[in-house]
C-alpha cells in the first residue's frame, strides 16, 4: 500500500471518529436542555444566571454557546423555566422573557453574541 492511500484512510478514518463525536455532542447537549432539573440557588453566588425554555427558539440558539462555555469555566447556571417548581423566579428576578442571563447587576435578554459574551465572561 502506498504512503498516500495510508494517509487517506487514517484521514478519513478521522473524518469520521470527529462526524460521530461532534453528532453525539450534539446530542447530548440537547439532552441536557430538555432537563426539567429544580434549580436552588445559592445566596452569594458569583455565577452567571441563564434562564431560558427548552421550547424557545431564541433559547434554542444559544444553548450550545451557554452549554460549553459553561463545560469549560464552570460559572453559569442553567435554569429551565418550563419546570413549574423554578417559575418562582420570574418574579425574584423580574423576568420578562427569554432567553435571560444575569450576572451580579449587569442583565441581558436576547441572543446577541457580543452581549452574551460580556455576561459570561468570554
Amino acid at each position: 500500500m502506498t504512503l498516500i492511500k495510508r494517509v487517506g484512510q487514517v484521514l478519513a478514518v478521522i473524518v469520521v471518529v470527529l462526524a460521530i463525536s461532534g453528532f453525539a455532542g450534539h446530542q447530548y447537549v440537547n439532552h441536557v436542555e430538555k432537563q426539567l432539573s429544580i434549580v436552588t440557588l445559592a445566596k452569594h453566588s458569583d455565577k452567571v444566571l441563564f434562564f431560558y425554555r427548552d421550547d424557545c427558539p431564541d433559547c434554542q440558539s444559544i444553548f450550545h454557546q451557554i452549554y460549553w462555555h459553561n463545560v469549560i469555566s464552570h460559572n453559569i447556571v442553567l435554569i429551565n423555566m418550563n419546570q413549574p417548581q423554578n417559575r418562582h423566579y420570574i418574579q425574584k428576578y423580574q423576568l420578562t422573557a427569554v432567553p435571560t442571563l444575569i450576572h451580579g447587576k449587569q442583565r441581558y435578554t436576547g441572543t446577541n453574541q457580543q452581549r452574551i459574551k460580556q455576561i459570561v465572561g468570554d
